[in-house]
This record gives structure tokens, sequence and C-alpha cells, in this order.
């Protein structure tokens, strides 16, 4: 029986690293078309940083295919979803819902922040048991992209 892809998370490795950006680029371009390219490249070195960073605190942890290589990739930091992205080619998979899944039960996770135009995402975390709790008008960067603050439902 083949285990169940919450029981394969894994800490990420920095040896991961440039395999996670590209699975996050790859992510956005499929599922934030209301970004251009522009903006993405924007956010390319921030999300580097981030990533180096949350590896290096053990922070980040990744679902690997049979060969070893990281498809999907989730953070979690003072009870929040800060990343959770999968590769284009792994959605519909099970993944996504695995590391959520593995955010709330071992991580703690009750708050994540979604792009308020990123519809598939919110969709995602509304199925999932989360509510919006508030909204802010701007990005964390100040620019005019609507984010959505999550919680997870008492009942979730």
């Amino acid at each position: 029986m083949t285990p169940s892809p919450i029981s394969r998370v894994s800490l990420a490795h920095a040896a991961d690293l440039s395999r996670l950006f590209d699975v996050w680029h790859l992510s956005v371009r499929a599922t934030h078309d209301f970004l251009d390219d522009s903006d993405i490249a924007f956010l390319m070195p921030f999300v580097r940083d981030e990533l180096a960073r949350v590896t290096a605190e053990r922070l980040l942890h990744v679902l690997r295919a049979d060969d070893g290589v990281a498809y999907a990739f989730l953070c979690v930091e003072h009870a929040k979803i800060e990343m959770l992205f999968v590769h284009p080619d792994q959605r519909g998979s099970g993944a996504g819902r695995a590391l959520l899944q593995y955010a709330i039960a071992s991580l703690g996770a009750t708050a994540v922040d979604v792009n308020e135009h990123n519809t598939q995402g919110h969709g995602f975390y509304r199925h999932l048991g989360f509510i919006e709790d508030s909204r802010s008008e701007l990005d964390p960067f100040g620019k005019p992209f609507p984010i959505l603050h999550l919680k997870l439902a008492e009942n979730g």
C-alpha cells in the first residue's frame, strides 16, 4: 500500500532551494494570472531570500517524488501558513491538501493570507475549512493586490 502524502512530508535542505524556487515560480504562473511579468520579477529576490531563510531555520516542509525531487512545499510561522506551493504538474494530486492538513495537525496552523484575486487559492482554503477574518487593500509590499486574511473555522 502506498503511504499517504502526509506521511511523506519532510524538511527541506539547502540543496532543494533551486527546485523549490522553480516550484514557486511555476505555481505562481499557473495560479496568479492577475500578476504580470514585472510583478513576478519584483517578487523573485524576496522569494529566494525567504526560501533560504526558512530552510536554514528548518521551517520549510516538502513533499518529494519517489526520486527525491521536491514538488510541493509549506512554511508555517507563528501558527500562520506563510507559503504553500505545489508544482503545476502535481495540482489535483492531493499534495496541497496533505500539506495543509500537516500544517494544521502537526504545526498548529490556524491562519493564512491569500491574494483576493487568486480565486483558486481562496477556494482551496475555503473548501478545507478556512473563513475570511479580514481584508487588506494592499499586499505587504504596498501594491494594489488585496489580501484576504483567513482563519481556520471553529469546526475546521
